[in-house]
Order: structure tokens, then sequence, then C-alpha cells
């Protein structure tokens, strides 16, 4: 079949996309933005057409010949009259697509209970109305709160949890959620596709857990190895107090925490499992609470992390980052990045790289170095005394120090994971670069996973102190090569 993605530059789009493909349909997305798409590893197996969802002409141009559209935008802004912008949009989506003939909407909502709705629920049950309403075979897919990295949701929680021990918090904290994972959500959007054409309805989804949302947050916390939060249930935070809040003690913007906590005025619950009679689950099951925020995390526990720190071209398991996510999605990360112009071969900067640590030392105030070995030893860890296997030749797995070789490509790139006693996970890599004939240039950089307010408080103490160690480090490095190709240069015109 031939799919049109709308929102494919947002969470859930840019991991429905590979899944459709996977699917062997023909992918056409709609981008206000094609740029924001640059990044994502099926960039060059769509086709992408750039236009404006309030745009008559762009949407009649990006429906046509087109067999089935899921409809994955809506506006998470509080400014202006959002419903009315949703509202038009909606209707025009609907009338295109029936002009267009096209044979089934798939639009993903939000659960929510009858009754009065906070503004963004309310609007969101308004667009699925009208799409239901269109003439076009409709299935409008009632999500509670996704699971997984990116999710702002679920960052929401991340956040929170990882930063504070012990938060106020409003009393509708108390009220009863059913998060669903992102994997299930993408389970039932992809299987929509093929549904009937009699089939014209809203239905619930969630996961196989009903959580009060404070258990959410401590279900959190076990997962990613942190003590149970004491969260303070009060009756004075508003919605509005409570966004400032969140937007005061983590990176999610207050006009996203709005909405979100907005939400949360209500119970999202399933009414139903009639789901079940026409998109049988997964045949694995569905995934409950605490699995779905394991495999947000795998990758960082499993050392694999560069989905969460660097762009890739290898996208793993729907929960993982996207390039094209917001930059407050996915774990906290620190870095410190230092980049030094050498004049020397690549050849003598990388065996500078490579003979680093044990009896050769680390380049720069090794009374610091030795310092903090004996401070990881006294505390339990593994110190320095651990040395190298071999004074010049690394290899993936070596113990190097307080470091392991997690990754060695022999010439180019080196990644040290920390053994150290830390609040949180560490790496230390070196990238060397040829630059002309007879230069080079050495990228060095340390990455610092925190673990709860602990691990932030720790990196901020340690940040003057890799100011002095880390600069001086890559400084000493690049003068090494300098000078042990120097002597190599005169020794041979001798």
């Amino acid at each position: 079949m031939k799919v049109l993605v709308t929102g494919s530059t947002g969470y859930v789009g840019g991991r429905l996309v590979p899944k459709l493909l996977q699917q062997g349909h023909d992918v056409r997305v709609l981008a206000r933005e094609p740029h924001r798409l640059d990044g994502v590893p099926w960039h060059d197996d769509v086709e992408i057409v750039q236009g404006d969802l309030q745009v008559s002409g762009d949407v009649a141009r990006a429906v046509d010949s087109i067999d089935v559209i899921y409809y994955l935008v809506h506006s998470m802004s509080s400014a202006g009259d959002f419903e009315e912008v949703e509202r038009r949009v909606a209707t025009l989506v609907a009338q295109e697509a029936k002009t267009a003939q096209v044979k089934r909407i798939v639009y993903l909502g939000g659960l929510h209970p009858e009754g009065k709705l906070s503004r963004h629920l309310g609007s969101r049950k308004e667009v699925g109305d009208i799409l239901l309403a269109s003439g076009v075979p409709t299935i409008a897919l009632q999500a509670g709160v996704i699971i997984g990295s990116g999710s702002a949701s679920f960052e929401m929680i991340r956040h929170l949890t990882e930063i504070l021990p012990a938060m106020p918090a409003p009393k509708w904290v108390r009220n009863r959620i059913q998060p669903i994972a992102i994997r299930d959500v993408l389970h039932y959007l992809v299987k929509s596709a093929e549904l009937p054409p009699e089939i014209n309805r809203a239905f619930d989804i969630g996961g196989p857990d009903v959580f009060r949302y404070v258990e959410l947050m401590n279900g959190y916390a076990r997962e990613a190895g942190l003590k149970q939060r004491l969260i303070l249930a009060l009756p004075v935070l508003s919605p509005w107090l409570a966004s400032q809040w969140v937007n005061l003690v983590t990176p999610i913007p207050r006009s996203l925490a709005v909405p979100i906590i907005e939400s949360l005025l209500h119970d999202a619950v399933m009414k139903n499992h009639d789901i079940d009679e026409v998109i049988p689950p997964p045949a694995e099951g569905l995934t409950g609470y605490r699995k779905s925020v394991e495999l947000a995390l795998v990758r960082m526990r499993s050392g694999e992390v560069e989905t969460s720190w660097r762009n890739t071209e290898v996208i793993g398991a729907p929960s993982d980052p996207l390039p094209s996510d917001p930059e407050w999605a996915g774990h906290t990360v620190y870095t410190d990045s230092r980049t030094v112009s050498v004049d020397a071969p690549s050849g003598e900067l990388w065996s500078i790289v490579e003979g680093i640590g044990g009896d050769t030392g680390w380049y720069s105030l090794p009374v610091a170095w030795a310092a903090r070995g004996l401070l990881d030893k006294l505390v339990g860890g593994v110190g320095l005394r651990r040395g190298r296997r071999d004074p010049h030749k690394l290899v993936t797995g070596d113990a190097l120090d307080f470091w392991r070789v997690e990754m060695i490509e022999r010439g180019i790139f080196l990644r040290l994971r920390a053994e150290m006693k830390l609040p949180g996970l560490a790496w230390l890599e070196f990238t060397v670069t040829p630059v002309g004939e007879e230069g080079s240039r050495l990228t060095q950089r340390a990455i610092f996973f925190p673990q709860g307010l602990g691990g932030r408080l720790y990196w901020f103490a340690v940040t003057p102190l890799h100011g002095i160690v880390f600069a001086g480090m890559a400084r000493a490095m690049g003068k090494a090569a300098e000078q042990h190709f120097s002597s190599r240069v005169s020794a041979t015109a001798s």
C-alpha cells in the first residue's frame, strides 16, 4: 500500500516509518521542515513532501494516490486558540482524503474518561470525531502515557525521578494511569492499515498495568537503580504551578509541561478492550510498564549508548532516541570535549593514544590521577593499580587502570568505559584524524551519564578540575606525538 505519514518528525511518527517500510509499504512523509529528517536512517527510503497541513494545496498534493493516512499531529502549544487550528487542520485533511478516495485514516489520540476534559484532551477527542465523520474509514486509537525514550510524558517522569529524591506534587498524582510501551503503540498503528473498511470507530489502547502516577515514578526509580522517591501530594499545586515546577527542575519546556500535566487531571484507563476483537495483542503479549522502562534504559545499562549521545546510522529498538527527537529527550548526558591540532602524522599521534595509562600515565596532573585512584580504592573500586596488559597495544576488553577498553578502531578511535566508583556511567574517547600529509587532529571527549541528583552534583563539582586535567591531557598528548615524530625525523636524518 501507499502510505502517508504526517508528524514524521515527531516521536511516534519517526518510529512508525521504519516499521511501515519493513512491512513493504511505500511511504510518503509530509514535513513542514524536511531538513529535520536529514539525520534519520530511513531518509532515502521514503518520499519526502514539503508542505503545511494548514494549506489546502499542500494537503491535496500529499494525499494524492495515497491508500492510508496516518494522522499523528497535534499542537502542544497552549498559546492562542489552538483548538480552532486543530479543528481546521483535521477538517481539511478529512475533506482532501475523501476527495482523493483514500481508503483509511489512522489517528492516534489520547486515552480519556467521559465528561469534561482538559483543553488538550478535548481537542484531541474532537479531532478524532472529525476524522471519524469524514466518510473515509477511520480508526482512532486512544493511547495513555507512551513509554519510550523521547516520549514527552516519559521524559517528564524520567527527569523528575532522576533529579529529585523527594518532590511536591499535585494531589492528582494519585490518579490512575494505564501506560503503554511505544513498541505496542506501533504494533496497533501498523496493524490498523490492514483493517476492513467497515471498521470506523475509536478504540482505547493501553498496556497490561494500571498504576497511580506516583507509582509510575517509583517504578522508573527502581528500574534506573535509584532509591524510592518520596512524593508529597499537595492540594495547593494547580496545573499552572505544577508546570512551572516541572519547567524549573527539568529540561521539559513549560509549553509541553502544561498539556501533559493537564491530562493528569483525569484517570486515563481503558474503558474496554474492544481493540482485541479487531487487532489482537502482539504474539509475545503486551509489554508491562517495568519492562518498557527497562527497554528505554537498556542501552545505557549495557554500555551500548551511542544513540543516546550521538547521532548514529543504526537505530535499534523503537524505545531508542532518534536524531529528530528534541534535545531534552533521552538520558541526561554531560560531555567535556577537547580538540588539539598536532604537527605530526596521525600514526604518531595514534601510538600516543594507544599507549596511554599504565606506566606511561595520563599526561596531565599525575597527582590528581593518583588521588582519584586512591579514593576509588578506599570506596571499594579497582583503583589505578591494574595497569595494562601490554605497554603498546590495546584490544577490546582490556583493563586499563580504572578503565576498560570498550571499543577500538586501530589508528582512528578508542573508547574507554570507566570502572571506578561513580554516581553514574562514564566514558573517555579519543579520535585521531589525519590533516594533510604530516598533520593530525586529536579529539578527546569525556561522557558522563549521571545517576540521580548525586550524579549531577558530582559532575558540577568536578567540572573545574576537568578544565585543568582534560585540557592538559589533550595538549600533552599532542605535544608527545610531535616530540616523538621530531626525534624520529632527526634520527633518520643523522
